[in-house]
């Protein structure tokens, strides 16, 4: 509970039920630490039983349903003691079951003891907004929050996985369901679990995002934008219930100016919204944009500048994320987390957009490779690849350089080769022990789920892939981690289940329309944006990365990555490493993100080295 303080710093609360022999049953402890959002009083509070103490529950999260459930399960004659949504799901598992997970809407990671049946039920949200890990050790299971929590029992090794590095080195995160320790695993998202007490465990999908989905008739355009605009409007609506003060993310984009300009009109007060920008490097600064729509809905909007310096909390992140992390946009998530919990508990943003209405370039991509013919596709990738690569990162020439090598590839292969830290290089990368074990040929993206979207579209395809992997491993871990270092809830309207069942089942057309990315979208929302917005095109939230290597982050970089004591030398090539390492300082290639990547492993490394020494037993690979 201890090592979990930052996700709740209000109140702690354990259920302790030991048991002095195996014939009643085993032992069970339940921690919690809790954030107070919905009912600040005692009443509150978790571990949190039933009336008869036969069921126990811990729930981190929100379920935005529960005043609805609350009053079915009451006109059923349950009796409640408190206001909190946690104890509708006890009630609703006295109602349903195992079947409870069904009929929650929201994010949440629960674990509930059925002191009767002797077993454990565990779950997850359906698109994996709220994290959940387990582990099994001898004759004992465990599961947290997060990975450091496992981490404290003594029973449980600090062991390396060597087989989900190859998947951190192409996409910058664990592969699905894994983590990045022997052992430990993570529920995915839509996902239950029953742990029985004589071990026995059953894991089954709950829910599905399908785009495949036959409709009787196809939805118009203005049918569909005026649908889309009512679900959007009903999700933010649920979002804003919180006994704290709630505010927003605002980076100028799209998805998070919906969501600020649809809070103006349902709160009675300005709202609060906060962005960030950067020194050195205008092409990452979008404090403009937001300051556009900031005074459009007449906010009361904070901003933050970031400065090289932020690397600072490299060491913090590595911690927070339990293990190494891809994405380097992290920095700037928590610094501005940090300043949003300065004025506000809870905190709405844009997660989702692009997901859900196809917002990056990556799917226009993926349709023009479609419709090119491969012999020109091979022949443009054969000139660029001669053309010196531009050092700004925004250049359309690198757009194009990336887009041709690829395009004559399989669609999830060139989509990897878009997407990928290391790809085709990997092998030079890692060492041969390391490398070892990968498949060859084909994706790294899990079969299991290319295989269901078979019947799909192109674009459905890649939105669905897109949706499981990339989504809850990389996005929704980030505004996790970097939101609830801070101790601040982060709500994402775009997620809300309801608005991506509808999504996914519209046509492709009305998502991407003659190069316009998210159609629909804007056009629900056409009237409540200022125009700058409106046609304003993808940018993400990147960070300058490629300059501060090169300036004030240079020896830090250097000094980590090419010292003889580097820790990431018993994975990764040194000879390769050091000749990217003088490239980017040099300038005559950029590989920013990709050192990145390097880095928090490195950093990773050296802290499970020190924590090992810190307890029994010793770091393995």
């Amino acid at each position: 509970m201890a090592s979990l303080t930052h996700r709740g710093p209000d109140a702690e609360g354990s259920h302790i039920n030991a048991r002095p022999s195996s014939s009643q049953g085993p032992a069970v402890g339940l921690g919690h630490r809790r954030l107070s959002i919905i009912d600040l009083s005692p009443k509150g509070r978790q571990p949190m039983a039933n009336e008869d103490d036969s069921l126990w529950i811990v729930l981190n999260g929100e379920i935005y349903n529960f005043r609805d459930l609350r009053a079915q399960l009451q006109s059923k004659g349950h009796t409640f003691r408190s206001d909190s949504d946690t104890e509708v799901v006890l009630h609703l598992y006295e109602e349903l079951g195992d079947k409870c997970v069904e009929a929650l809407d929201g994010m949440f990671a629960f674990a509930l003891w059925d002191e009767r049946r002797k077993r454990l039920f565990l779950a997850r949200d359906r698109v994996g907004k709220k994290p959940l890990f387990y582990g099994q050790a001898g004759s004992t299971f465990v599961f947290g929050s997060e990975v450091k929590a496992l981490l404290q029992h003594p029973a449980v090794a600090a062991e390396i996985s060597l087989e989900a590095l190859p998947c951190y080195f192409t996409f910058g995160y664990a592969p699905q369901g894994q983590t990045f320790y022997r052992g430990l695993h993570q529920l995915k998202p839509a996902h239950a679990m029953m742990v029985e007490a004589d071990g026995r465990m059953e894991t089954w999908r709950y829910w599905d995002l399908d785009f495949g989905a036959p409709r009787s008739r196809e939805p118009s355009l203005p049918e569909a934008t005026a649908r889309v605009r009512d679900l959007v409007t009903e999700a933010v609506r649920k979002r804003l219930v919180a006994d704290v003060p709630v505010g927003a993310f605002l980076s100028g984009g799209l998805d998070s100016s919906i969501v600020v300009g649809l809070m103006s009109r349902l709160m009675d007060k300005p709202v609060k919204t906060f962005s960030i920008g950067f020194t050195g490097d205008p092409d990452f600064d979008e404090t403009r944009y937001a300051r556009i729509v900031a005074s459009h809905f007449g906010t009361d909007h904070t901003e933050f500048i970031v400065e090289p310096k932020a690397i600072d909390l490299i060491e913090p992140l590595v911690w927070h994320h339990d293990g190494p992390y891809g994405d380097p946009s992290a920095i700037p998530t928590s610094i501005m987390a940090k300043l949003t919990r300065q004025h506000v508990t809870v905190a709405l943003n844009g997660d989702g957009g692009d997901e859900l209405f196809a917002g990056y370039l990556r799917f226009q991509a993926a349709l023009a490779a479609d419709r090119l013919p491969p012999a020109l596709g091979r022949l443009a990738g054969r000139i660029l690849s001669v053309v010196p690569e531009p050092k700004a990162y925004h250049h359309w020439l690198r757009r194009a350089q990336r887009f041709f090598a690829a395009a004559s590839d399989g669609l999830f292969e060139r989509l990897q080769r878009w997407t990928a830290f290391f790809d085709a290089d990997l092998r030079e990368l890692l060492r041969p022990e390391v490398f070892a074990g990968i498949p060859v040929g084909g994706s790294g993206y899990p079969p299991e789920l290319i295989a269901r979207t078979s019947q799909f579209s192109t674009l459905s395809k890649v939105l669905y892939v897109n949706f499981m992997t990339y989504l809850p491993e990389d996005l929704l871990v980030k505004m996790d981690r970097a939101t609830m270092m801070h101790s601040l809830e982060g709500r994402s309207p775009f997620l809300d289940h309801h608005l991506a069942d509808y999504v996914a089942g519209l046509p492709d057309h009305h998502k991407l329309r003659r190069g316009t990315t998210k159609y629909v979208l804007r056009t629900a929302f056409a009237d409540l944006l200022p125009q700058e917005i409106l046609r304003r095109g993808k940018r993400g939230f990147g960070v300058p990365l490629g300059a501060w290597f090169r300036g004030e982050l240079r020896d830090y970089l250097q000094e980590n990555l090419l010292s003889p004591t580097a820790l990431s030398r018993d994975y990764l090539q040194p000879g390769f490493v050091g000749r990217m390492v003088r490239e980017h300082v040099d300038g005559s290639r950029d590989h920013g993100n990709r050192l990145w990547a390097l880095l928090t492993f490195e950093v990773w490394l050296r802290m499970m080295r020190d924590q090992a020494g810190r307890r029994p037993g010793a770091v393995r690979a």
